[in-house]
């Protein structure tokens, strides 16, 4: 099953757990189910597998590129999250994530280069914040916005070779990694055919 947003130039397909995502009048939807997450621990356990959350992804068209959208999370656990989400191999992925982390939400985000890392940002008062993943040249940034004009600089990196980087899979995941699931919902989906210029004037 394919889903086409009319924001998005390119077809999502869904990966990981089988659960239905819904799109409707703007707002696209998921719910994670109990201990769906996407995390290999960076001390080296369970590194048979990563993991599996539900994903909905595309290959954006090449070049720069600005993925953004408000996620909206029903937070029932710690660790309960909204992400955008890269991907470039099946070791080689990231999270943008509004996370329950683990009281207050939280701007998080993962890094898996084999192994994943794990820094939080900043905290966010209530249930919904902007998301926006770039592709900037050979490097990918995250930015994190409370009203979808400010935006604030989160990280910058590199995710794969010059090839994979070129591909990437981007998208939207859910996640609840120790509690009995949680509800996402995506709007405000808008995709920019550009990097921001400059990834810290908070435009």
């Amino acid at each position: 099953m394919t889903v086409r947003l009319p924001e998005l130039p390119f077809v999502l397909e869904p990966y990981g757990p089988d659960v239905p995502w819904t799109y409707d009048d703007g707002v696209l939807s998921v719910r994670a189910g109990a201990r769906q997450d996407r995390f290999v621990p960076p001390a080296g356990e369970s590194l048979e597998s990563s993991g599996d959350a539900p994903r909905l992804l595309g290959t954006a068209p090449a070049g720069d590129f600005q993925l953004i959208a408000r996620a909206m999370v029903s937070f029932e656990a710690p660790f309960d999250a909204g992400v955008l989400y890269v991907h470039v191999g099946e070791r080689q992925w990231a999270k943008l994530c509004l996370e329950l982390s683990p009281r207050r939400p939280t701007i998080c985000t993962v890094v898996t280069r084999g192994l994943s890392d794990d820094a939080n940002s900043w905290e966010v008062d209530g249930d919904s914040v902007w998301l926006r993943v770039s592709r900037t040249g050979k490097a990918f940034a995250f930015h994190a916005s409370v009203d979808g004009a400010r935006w604030v600089f989160v990280r910058v990196f590199a995710l794969g070779t010059a090839e994979e980087s070129a591909v990437a899979r981007v998208g939207f995941l859910a996640q609840s990694p120790v509690g009995e699931g949680c509800a996402v919902a995506f709007d405000s989906v808008e995709f920019r055919g550009f990097a921001p210029k400059d990834l810290r004037d908070a435009s």
